[in-house]
């Protein structure tokens, strides 16, 4: 039985959204399966298929549905290092380092999830000033939060290891990514480890956030919100996916895609609305890193899957205790991508 007030556990802030409950995630799973299996048979992998990395959405579960468990269900590695998006950076003044937590454990529906003690050994090993531990920031940030019950659902002994990635350029998310790619390459070598099984990187991140209503007073529709400018929209998402996320990954094909989602004038301001605009570069040029170093095959990216909030049936969720945290209409839709890279 946990305490819910012992406050070494990260406890859920976003119990309508998500499941945090073990009959929730397994009622919802039922659903998933029962309305959805076409899509799970279609991206079903071959025995065996292990992710090294993977990019999976953070958004409700009643929008996102069947592509968590399209893309989790392949990521089982003892250890999950989850690459997170700092929504509320600007809140805390945080950029240019990798945020850390200093729990025990992360509540999840089947109870704690622990913090593999490998999280020590990357904080130590670093470079000084490219790492914050800011609990706070961590406290409040659901992007984590979202992976959780699946990680746990599909392997019950995950340990999982949260960094959120506030504000950086594409200069210091490339030279993060070599030094963390250095020290997990240390790590897997002196601890006998293999990519894939004992330890796996995962990008939290959902794609567009497409609209010009409830978007803070922010209009994000060049194309427009009509049907035709819908269309246009999503066809800029698959041109995204296509070059920056499928086949070979590469260092160019991050950069592509810092190109896209970052403007050339500030980084910190949007080019294309990726709330991943960070925690995708950093995650992926520290995949390619650790690739290079452990002289493995090179990765390439299989997407799972793309929809929208207003793009397919929505999972029923309100008898579950769940439910909608943001709109999802013409006017306000958020895009979600999924994709294995082995």
């Amino acid at each position: 039985m946990i305490n819910v007030y012992d406050n070494s556990i990260r406890q859920p802030i976003d119990t309508i959204g998500f499941a945090h409950q073990a009959w929730q995630m397994d009622e919802l799973l039922e659903r998933i399966e029962s309305c959805f299996r076409l899509d799970l048979e279609r991206t079903e992998q071959e025995p065996g298929t292990l992710w090294k990395a993977a990019i999976c959405p953070h958004d409700d579960y009643t929008c996102v549905s069947w592509l968590y468990p399209a893309v989790l269900r392949n990521l089982i590695a003892k250890t999950v290092i989850i690459f997170g998006v700092a929504h509320r950076a600007r809140q805390f003044n945080l950029e240019n380092r990798l945020i850390f937590e200093d729990f025990d454990a992360w509540q999840g529906p089947y109870g704690p999830v622990s913090i593999s003690p490998l999280r020590q050994e990357i904080l130590s090993r670093l470079p000084e000033g490219m790492t914050q531990v800011h609990r706070e920031m961590q406290s409040v940030e659901h992007s984590v939060e979202a992976q959780i019950p699946f990680l746990q659902y599909f392997n019950r002994e995950v340990e999982v290891i949260s960094i959120l990635v506030p504000y950086m350029n594409l200069e210091r998310m490339e030279l993060i990514g070599q030094e963390l790619g250095k020290v997990l390459a240390r790590i897997v070598t002196e601890n006998d480890l293999t990519w894939g099984e004992d330890l796996a990187l995962l990008v939290s991140s959902d794609a567009v956030h497409y609209g010009d209503e409830d978007w803070g007073g922010q209009n994000y529709a060049p194309y427009g919100t009509d049907s035709e400018g819908t269309a246009q929209a999503m066809a800029h998402e698959s041109e995204i996916i296509k070059s920056c996320f499928t086949g070979e990954l590469t260092h160019e094909k991050v950069a592509h895609f810092s190109g896209y989602t970052l403007t050339q004038q500030d980084f910190h301001e949007y080019q294309w609305t990726w709330c991943g605009r960070y925690s995708i570069p950093t995650g992926l040029s520290t995949a390619l890193n650790l690739q290079n170093l452990l002289g493995e095959q090179t990765l390439r990216g299989i997407p799972m899957g793309y929809a929208t909030s207003i793009s397919q049936p929505h999972i029923e969720v309100d008898d579950l205790g769940m439910g909608l945290t943001n709109p999802a209409t013409q006017r306000h839709w958020v895009g979600y991508p999924a994709v294995g890279f082995k």
